[in-house]
């Protein structure tokens, strides 16, 4: 009896079923998102609008994917998008952690004369609400994306130590679509965005497959660099070498920040390692669905 469609795709090697999957979130989404580009003036709301519509999609296609294709009654929890009291802990931890990491780097950079802080703006409150909620959605869409669904389906075809870099490559390299002069320009930043992947691969390994420990990890960085960036509190002297501080003010493209985060990925993989096939003392309750 020939194998049917779900069957067959199902049967595809790794970045064959990815590919799958990408290409029907384009099919689906590009009818959708052209007339926003073409008729929405705003760029702000362009941005807005089309991310949105692209990850509610996402998480429909992905939905329907791992019922159909993969045979899993619940795909987004399988994935590791559970809420429970523990996973509000870890959210609310991680997320302080990602703040400590960044006031660690500006400290750094203060105490070696690196950086200048600048006078609080008026309005620093309502930049700490906005950055809260654009770095809590960032981080849930990212996440779900990268180390719940492609760390799944890399997961089934490569062992753990292979999925995780490959998973973080990708996340890096997706995030470098932008023009070859401006790759070139901030070419550093990419091996701050594997780092970065590899540390929430880890966190994610701790929190015994919960995506709630590298969401907090994720948004705390992402919350914390916006209030900086966005509330101009520093300012970088003419001086200072621009690889020690970070290419264009960003932490992930300089010395400084990817030291930081090489020393927290050295803990969080010995953790990870403690953590991985049974409970260690410092690893969270385990969660049902964990591989």
């Amino acid at each position: 009896m020939a194998p049917s469609l779900l069957q067959r795709l199902a049967a595809l090697p790794a970045f064959g079923r990815i590919a799958v999957v990408v290409l029907i979130l384009l099919a689906v989404w590009l009818p959708l998102a052209l007339p926003i580009y073409a008729y929405v003036p705003d760029p702000n709301w362009v941005s807005i609008v089309s991310m949105l519509l692209l990850y509610a999609e996402f998480v429909a296609i992905v939905r329907l994917w791992g019922r159909w294709v993969q045979n899993e009654p619940h795909p987004l929890r399988r994935y590791g998008l559970v809420w429970t009291r523990q996973a509000a802990i870890e959210l609310g931890r991680n997320l302080a952690l990602g703040w400590a990491i960044v006031a660690f780097v500006f400290s750094l950079e203060t105490a070696c004369g690196w950086v200048h802080w600048q006078a609080l703006p008026l309005h620093l409150g309502w930049i700490a609400i906005e950055g809260g909620v654009i770095a809590i959605g960032v981080a849930s869409a990212e996440e779900l994306v990268f180390r719940g669904w492609l760390w799944d389906e890399l997961h089934r075809d490569y062992r753990r130590a292979v999925a995780l870099p490959l998973s973080a490559i990708v996340f890096a390299a997706l995030h470098y679509i932008r023009p070859l002069d401006l790759i070139l320009s901030t070419w550093p930043q990419f091996f701050g965005l594997v780092l970065l992947g590899l540390l929430l691969g880890w966190t994610k390994n701790i929190t015994q497959n919960r995506l709630s420990g590298a969401i907090g990890l994720h948004g705390g960085l992402v919350w914390a660099y916006y209030v900086v960036s966005v509330g101009q509190l520093v300012d970088y002297p003419a001086a200072t070498p621009a690889w020690l501080t970070g290419i264009g003010g960003n932490p992930l493209a300089g010395l400084v920040g990817l030291t930081s985060l090489t020393g927290v990925g050295v803990v969080l993989a010995r953790r990870a390692r403690s953590c991985q096939g049974s409970i260690a003392p410092e690893c969270p309750g385990r969660s049902p669905l964990k591989r």
